[in-house]
């Protein structure tokens, strides 16, 4: 299981934070304080490239959402990948949106995909598929905004990932779905706003199994009248 700390800023935009820096902080040199505005380009990096602590929610069947954003839509379509019947949970991340993907529940990485062959060369994507160790799938699909620049995976098929653990970043953010078992309870409207790694979209339902009833034992001293 990947057990990796990350810090408030993404590791993934430490070099252009730092490229941005030292032209501000060379053209400062020379110029004094009319560089100051080149600071500006500093902030934003900065800001887009946030990475907040999320906390879990302790709920062991529930289903987070991997990445910022609103939810689009909610569907039961065929799910192409596991050729299933599954509920699809569409989320469109924003422009001011965290860029970082976190694993939607605990569980391990069965397999991996980038593109599929009922998909157009037009519209990449990049697949994940997790089950649970109560083998339930829950598939995990990318669709980046910026179509040249690949989404970053941390985590690789055959490894186990924990409950909206960091497993991932998307550069300039993308539309995510996430596919859950037709059973499942969803925890989501149409237009909500989530948070990755604390927000619950869904939840597995599993049917409790009820023993049956055993009538109490009877005595056979008591039931013949023996004193």
């Amino acid at each position: 299981m990947l057990a990796y700390r990350y810090p408030l800023i993404a590791r993934e935009g430490w070099h252009w934070i730092a490229l941005a820096a030292a032209i501000a902080l060379l053209l400062q040199w020379q110029l004094g304080w009319f560089a100051v505005p080149l600071w500006l380009p500093v902030g934003l990096l900065l800001f887009l490239f946030r990475d907040p602590p999320r906390r879990v929610p302790a709920s062991p069947l529930g289903v987070v959402s991997p990445v910022d954003g609103r939810v689009l839509s909610v569907d039961t379509t065929q799910d192409s990948y596991l050729e299933r019947q599954a509920i699809r949970i569409t989320i469109q991340m924003r422009m001011t949106d965290i860029l970082s993907v976190r694993s939607p529940m605990e569980g391990k990485v069965l397999q991996q995909w980038a593109g599929k062959h009922d998909v157009p060369a037009s519209d990449p994507r990049y697949a994940q598929w997790i089950q649970s160790d109560e083998e339930d799938d829950v598939l995990l699909v990318i669709v980046p905004n910026l179509r040249v620049v690949r989404p970053k995976c941390y985590v690789h098929s055959g490894e186990r990932i924990g409950q909206g653990q960091r497993c991932g970043f998307i550069y300039f953010g993308g539309r995510v779905e996430v596919w859950v078992p037709t059973g499942s309870r969803i925890d989501v409207n149409v237009g909500n706003t989530l948070q990755a790694g604390s927000d619950i979209i869904a939840t597995l339902v599993h049917e409790k199994v009820v023993p049956p009833k055993v009538p109490p034992k009877v005595d056979s001293s008591t039931a013949s009248g023996d004193h």
